[in-house]
Formats: structure tokens, sequence, C-alpha cells
């Protein structure tokens, strides 16, 4: 018996409805009266008796929290700020490095160029609790910890932007390479004015993963930032308590916006690299 179509599209927007569900309850909770909010979160958190209870509309909408975190929050500005500044170096570094290494893997031919490229897949592989220890040790024997350059650096230098970029640079056709070779015997113009333009692709989709990782980013300033003046913005939300749940739930959705900006600005370039990661060569 064939399924109909309507049940697979019925189960898709069940699915993405729950998806959703967090990011609703967010921006519910954003404006949501500090009453109503501890009556929802109270029981939550075992300060009132009760059973915890949301609702997706607030009963009484109110700018309050909004207004309370940007007028009487000090700290939440030089969170945001450290935030880009941490995002933006690190999203510039990744470029100004990854990028000529990934053309360089891509389209050089050189001993070992498969073990580098196998070291790259290794190490994109191994989650940050398997390279704190090490991270820690290099950042301290270079005086970088406690600074803005002990998250900057470590994501510059991370693997997943090179791999990907990789993909895109190596699907250049070969023979547009050597027109341009002809034109020009510089190897760094040829990546300049052909690999960067036909893999531009991959770049922005690089950045947008990038961006997403650096700016949601949680352990490595746990475990690389001592002094909270340096703190990111994403430490910032997990220090409210119930008391200041108005401003935490209008932090998040502040928080949220840059993101999903950036994601929608380069869905479309994120998908193709999605679909060139997937490829196996």
């Amino acid at each position: 018996m064939r399924i109909p179509r309507f049940f697979f599209l019925f189960l898709l927007f069940c699915l993405a409805f729950l998806a959703l569900c967090p990011v609703l309850l967010l921006l519910s909770g954003a404006f949501m009266s500090p009453r109503e909010l501890s009556e929802n979160l109270g029981p939550m958190l075992a300060e009132t008796e009760g059973y915890g209870a949301w609702s997706l509309l607030p009963r009484e909408p109110t700018l309050r929290s909004v207004v309370e975190l940007l007028l009487d929050s000090p700290e939440f500005f030089p969170m945001f700020w450290n935030s880009l500044w941490v995002t933006g170096g690190t999203l510039l570094g990744q470029m100004l490095v990854g990028a000529p290494a990934a053309w360089g893997l891509a389209r050089f031919r050189f001993p070992f160029r498969r073990v580098f490229l196998g070291l790259y897949l290794v190490l994109m592989l191994m989650p940050f609790q398997v390279t704190m220890l090490s991270g820690f040790l290099v950042l301290e024997r270079f005086s970088l910890l406690n600074t803005l350059w002990s998250l900057i650096l470590p994501g510059v230098f991370s693997a997943f932007p090179v791999f990907l970029m990789y993909r895109f640079f190596r699907s250049i056709p070969e023979a547009i390479l050597e027109s341009a070779r002809l034109d020009t015997k510089n190897a760094f113009q040829v990546f300049r004015y052909t690999g960067v333009p036909l893999g531009s692709a991959g770049m922005v989709s690089a950045l947008v993963l990038g961006f997403l990782e650096s700016w949601n980013q949680i352990e490595q300033p746990m475990a690389f930032l001592k002094e909270k003046s340096l703190w990111p913005l994403s430490l910032y939300l997990p220090t409210l308590s119930l008391e200041r749940a108005g401003p935490a739930f209008a932090g998040s959705l502040l928080a949220l916006i840059p993101a999903i900006l950036v994601f929608l600005s380069g869905r479309d370039y994120l998908e193709q690299g999605i679909v060139a990661a997937a490829i196996k060569e």
C-alpha cells in the first residue's frame, strides 16, 4: 500500500516544529513579565512548589527584559564585543591561513601530500576534549592563556575549514588553471585571481560554519580564560539565575540573531559545502 504524500509532509512539519520549539520558547520567554517567568520556571528550579509550565505566547507581553538587558546589564556589552573580536579574528585567520593551505593540498604535488591530508582528517575528527590538555600547555608556553588569542589562534588553525575549501579547490578543472598559468607565471596570482573566485563558495561555507562554531563556543573559554572581563557572550548566559531569567532569555535571543542572519545569508553556499564534503575523492 502506497503511503500518501501528505503523510510525509505532515511528518516533516512535526519534526520541523520540534526543532523550532526551543527557538519559539526562547522568543516567548524574552517577552514574558518577571511574574510569569517566576510562575513558569520556579518549580523547575526547585524554588517554588508545583509543576513547571510554559506557553508559546506570553500572557502579558512586555519589553522589560530587553530594556533591562540593554540598560541595566553593564557586563553584557563587553562580552558581546569579546565575541565579535574572537569570531572576527578567527574567521580572518582562517581565510589567511586555511585558504592557502587548502589550495596547496588541492593543486600542488609534493612528497607526503596524502599523509598531510590524512593528518588534517584525523585532526578534524578529534573533539576539543582530546586536544584540550595539549592546547592548554602550548598556550601556556607562549603566555597566551587568559587572553583572547587563546580562543582565536586554535580556531585559525582548525582543520575543518581547510578540508572544506580543499574540496572546492580540488573541483576546479585543470584546463582553467593551465589557461591562467599561460597569462602569468606567478603561482600566487593564479590562486588570487583564479582559485579564489572559483572556490568562493567553499570559502563562504567555511566562513558560515566557522562563525557558528566560534560564536557559540563554551568549553574553550571556560578552559583558557580566567578573568570574566574576557568572557565571550556564550559564557554570560549560564551565570544568570531565576531573578534574572528575563534578561537571560533576552540575551539568548540577541545572541541568536547574528547566527541566524549569517546562516540565512550563506545558506546556499553552506549546502554546496555539505555536498562537497560528502563527495569521496
